[in-house]
């Protein structure tokens, strides 16, 4: 083991949300070590806090059971590389930032070689393949979650965890001025604005692309003036979705890079991809439309071993625990149908009001510095 004043801290995240988690933990676990090491896979904001970054987390950004087997021998080759050089390092503790698929397996093995391990973002065994929550035990020695009733699902397994709240929840504030964030992008700051965000992967990219763009299409035909904007993950996502929007002929779409949150600050409306991006979008305070589509493969073989369990799939509609915004997924995410329920949105401002008044509520709930509670959670591992 390292001094106590100067821990080696191993982290891997997996996509752009991960990233974003490991960079703000890592601010704040320098806060308490200092002279801590940082070393393993991340993303640019995670390297920007002095991560070593052994890989980029774009390598582990694969979705979908059977779009995860064809990248599984290049997995597996990256996995085991990986466990090497983490023996060599032999870390303090390892903290494996969502990617559950990756992570829990290399977490497993280096508890056995008595390395602390903590998973950070629970797996929504809550939700689907219920059985995790058995691996989780084995492979983490704290499972920290973003989420308030998930403590209480893990405590039921016998697994430790704890609650911290969801950095984001502490990092945007509502945004009650889209004419400002239009500016800011170089947008005319008038007409009507719907945002899309088809998430950070290329396999999302490939499902998502084309139903957001001809729902765009179809909004341009009922409302005159009116102007689109996506936020691009990463150059990968852009090339990909601009592949899309040559080959559907229909370029009236800015694309901005790297600015999430202000592409949702802009809009009047949205249309994005289920995951971190419903969350973004209800602190930002925007009204709505999640879609998901996967394989159909993937989605027939998990309904068929009845992997799924969960009646809503958005966030704010989990959290609510009530249909807050419209979900569209597999066969009912069509261009038609999201720029059905996209018009409802803009039609009914009073419905946004009372949806805005909901969201403000349930960010309220999540705010509690989820970052420095993580921090504090592994130094008291690094204690032990």
């Amino acid at each position: 083991m390292n001094s106590p004043g100067q821990p080696t801290i191993a982290l891997v995240a997996g996509e752009a949300s991960g990233d974003q988690l490991g960079a703000a933990l890592i601010d704040r676990l320098r806060n308490r070590f200092p002279d801590a090491r940082f070393a393993g896979i991340g993303g640019s904001n995670m390297q920007a806090a002095g991560m070593d970054t052994w890989w980029d987390a774009q390598e582990l950004a694969v979705f979908g059971l059977f779009e995860v087997l064809s990248h599984f021998p290049r997995l597996l080759r990256l996995r085991r590389e990986l466990f090497r050089r983490l023996l060599a390092l032999s870390p303090d503790v390892f903290i494996g930032i969502d990617a559950p698929d990756f992570n829990l397996g290399l977490e497993k093995k280096l508890r056995r070689k008595a390395i602390q391990t903590v998973h950070y973002v629970s797996p929504t065994v809550w939700a689907w393949r219920e059985k995790r929550v058995r691996k989780i035990g084995k492979a983490a020695d704290l499972v920290l979650c973003l989420f308030p009733f998930e403590p209480d699902y893990y405590r039921d397994h016998g697994v430790r965890a704890t609650y911290v709240g969801h950095p984001m929840a502490d990092q945007i504030e509502a945004d009650h001025d889209p004419v400002a964030a239009r500016i800011k992008l170089g947008l005319d700051p008038a007409p009507v604005t719907v945002a899309l965000l088809p998430g950070s992967r290329e396999s999302e990219i490939e499902r998502l692309a084309a139903p957001m763009i001809e729902a765009a299409r179809i909004l341009a035909d009922q409302y005159p003036g009116i102007q689109f904007t996506a936020a691009m993950a990463n150059d990968r996502v852009r090339a990909r979705f601009q592949q899309e929007l040559d080959r559907l002929q229909f370029s009236d779409i800015s694309l901005f890079e790297r600015q999430p949150r202000t592409v949702i600050a802009a809009a009047d409306a949205v249309i994005c991809a289920s995951g971190t991006a419903t969350l973004e979008t209800m602190l930002v305070n925007r009204p709505m439309v999640m879609t998901y589509k996967i394989s159909p493969a993937s989605y027939q073989f998990a309904k068929h071993l009845k992997l799924i369990r969960l009646k809503r799939f958005s966030l704010p509609n989990i959290l609510a625990g009530e249909d807050l915004v419209p979900e569209l997924i597999q066969q009912d995410a069509t261009g038609v149908n999201l720029a059905s329920a996209t018009a409802k949105w803009l039609n009914d401002r009073e419905s946004c009001h009372r949806l805005q008044q909901r969201f403000a509520s349930l960010h309220e709930q999540l705010r509690c510095d989820a970052s420095e509670r993580a921090a504090e959670a592994v130094s008291g591992l690094l204690k032990t």
